[in-house]
């Protein structure tokens, strides 16, 4: 996401003198007679936005000034600003303002093509240890064209919500048994999940099967994201992942029977309301009871095991984003972090990226809240232990699949969110939408030379 936005972050507080990547603050003379001044204080710029990773990541970074003496200022910037302040301030003004900066797996296509990010191919080959990383981490938040753009920072995923007190009450599994012929567990397959929606879903107590991210528009990537995984699960796609055809492949049936089943099917069985529905307005959802079951990132999930935030912590549990009829996949979140083609402190940059990714790094990014892409890390039962929820996201790793990266990221996606919003409004029939996502898509991957 992508931007996993978690809009609570507590501001970034700094003491002393913050330099936006131009060197750092100065050292006092402290020399007497004229003698020589003392040397600047070296320090590089990291760019993120404002969220509990970025504050993971400060923390982090102190152990790297203590063994490098190269002190690092995180500089956190409002999630909804975030992508306009990078991409129009330092990528269209050639800021040298930050050093590294973390982004969207989306953002790769343009930041490699138009050269804001610094290709670090040849140099990651000895410094990076990619043996102990997830191949579709370093596939979806590094990679781009054959070359290497980023090392993975926050890896997320989508993943579910649901009520354990439900869920394991006798009675409610004894009905549910009776009625759908097997227990009532959380679900592996989306069929399941349709049944286990279905049964809750009493709008005469205010109780409704699950919450999804159906919110188009302005919402970012909201549906997109939350339907892609759908999508691929039922033998779908976006388009021939060879040739980029669109035409036959999102307007295939099967895309269409998923949208059918994602924007009609389950919505019986959401709040009212959820056409509008994105992370923040899905754990709202869960926290307050409306639903048995929601959808969001593992990034935001903490805001649910906390007791003063939510009524239910003790009473949640999480399971894996569900297996479809042609495969099990799950849409991938998370940042890269990329060092900038306008940093004065590319060197020290590298230092860093090579650091932050070591193995004992790593198992202190996940001891923090962080979540990793180190495949050891995420098999040690240290990393399972730290989170309620981390043995699914851990389970989810080898599962994620991406969207679009390519430099037109944007406009692809404008499409998606529109058109398959319509669906869930009961404007467009899915037949409609696919169709009409097809004709756009086509255009915009042709004139971008990507079809031929």
């Amino acid at each position: 996401m992508r931007s996993r936005y978690f809009r609570a972050a507590a501001a970034l507080a700094l003491t002393g003198l913050t330099i936006y990547g131009c060197g750092g603050p100065k050292k006092e003379d402290t020399s007497s007679g004229g003698g020589t001044p003392a040397a600047p204080e070296k320090s590089i710029t990291i760019a993120w936005a404002q969220w509990k990773p970025s504050d993971y990541l400060e923390e982090l970074s102190k152990d790297f000034t203590k063994e490098t003496g190269i002190k690092v200022i995180v500089k956190q910037i409002e999630w909804p600003v975030y992508q306009q302040k990078i991409q129009t301030e330092v990528w269209g003004g050639k800021s040298s303002d930050y050093d590294l900066i973390v982004g969207d797996s989306q953002w790769l296509g343009r930041g490699a093509t138009e050269g804001h990010y610094v290709d670090i191919t040849d140099w990651s080959k000895t410094n990076v240890p990619w043996t102990e990383i997830s191949e579709k981490a370093k596939k979806f938040y590094c990679d781009y064209d054959g070359k290497t753009y980023a090392v993975p920072c926050e890896a997320d995923a989508i993943g579910f919500a649901y009520r354990k007190d439900l869920f394991e009450d006798p009675a409610e599994k004894t009905a549910f048994q009776t009625k759908y012929k097997y227990e009532l567990v959380p679900p592996k397959t989306w069929q399941q999940f349709r049944d286990i929606a279905e049964f809750f879903t009493r709008p005469e107590k205010k109780l409704y099967g699950a919450a999804l991210f159906y919110a188009g528009g302005g919402a970012y990537d909201g549906i997109t994201m939350g339907f892609d995984q759908v999508l691929w699960c039922f033998g779908g796609d976006l388009a021939d992942p060879k040739t980029n055809v669109v035409q036959g492949v999102m307007n295939s049936p099967a895309s269409v029977k998923a949208l059918d089943f994602y924007t009609k099917v389950l919505k019986k069985f959401t709040p009212p309301g959820s056409e509008n529905f994105y992370y923040d307005q899905s754990l709202t959802a869960f926290k307050s009871g409306q639903v048995a079951m929601a959808e969001d990132w593992y990034t935001f999930f903490p805001g649910l095991t906390d007791p003063t935030a939510n009524q239910l912590a003790a009473k949640t549990g999480f399971f894996v984003s569900p297996a479809g009829e042609k495969g099990h996949f799950i849409s991938l979140g998370g940042q890269g972090l990329s060092i900038s083609s306008y940093s004065k402190h590319q060197d020290d940059a590298k230092t860093f990226l090579a650091w932050f990714s070591k193995k004992e790094n790593q198992a202190k990014w996940a001891k923090l809240g962080g979540l990793t892409s180190d495949t050891a890390v995420l098999a040690t039962d240290d990393f399972k232990n730290a989170a309620p929820f981390n043995p699914a996201f851990a389970e989810s790793a080898p599962l994620l699949k991406d969207f679009y990266n390519v430099p037109k990221y944007a406009e692809l996606l404008e499409a998606t969110q529109i058109h398959w919003n319509a669906c869930v409004t009961g404007t467009e029939t899915p037949q409609a939408a696919m169709d009409k996502i097809t004709e756009k898509h086509t255009q915009i991957l042709k004139d971008a030379g990507m079809i031929k």
